[in-house]
């Protein structure tokens, strides 16, 4: 499976994006704000292909989407949350119907994880 995120919007606080499955829109994501130089859960991740696995989000205590080989990040998962204050640089999946937010995020999140458990490979491309 392949998934795609296109950044559409990069502001000084967050950043949004659509999330694309083997072509097909998905959902919105938000993100931390893109900046040259990292700060601690405060940045993006750089623009890149990452593999992606499954497996047991100690914070979340339960099975998440986890980028693997992120230059110099740990722990990048794809997650439900609705502000900037919820993604300490992971990608957030919803709906971007409230300015620098997602909503719906859990249901999405469900959805998604529903596809993503039956696959053996899944890569993602952040644009």
């Amino acid at each position: 499976m392949k998934i795609t995120l296109k950044r559409i919007f990069k502001g000084n606080q967050y950043t949004i994006g659509k999330l694309y499955i083997d072509g097909e829109y998905f959902c919105d994501t938000l993100e931390d704000a893109v900046r040259p130089e990292k700060i601690k859960n405060e940045t993006a991740i750089p623009a890149g292909t990452y593999d992606v696995i499954l497996n047991m989000s100690n914070r979340f205590k339960k099975i998440l989407p986890l980028l693997l080989k992120v230059p110099n990040y740990e722990g990048v998962r794809i997650h439900s949350g609705n502000t900037k204050e919820d993604t300490s640089g992971c990608i957030l999946v919803g709906e971007n119907k409230v300015k620098g937010q997602v909503i719906n995020s859990k249901q999405k999140m469900n959805e998604l994880m529903k596809l993503l458990i039956k696959e053996n490979y899944i890569s993602i491309t952040i644009s």
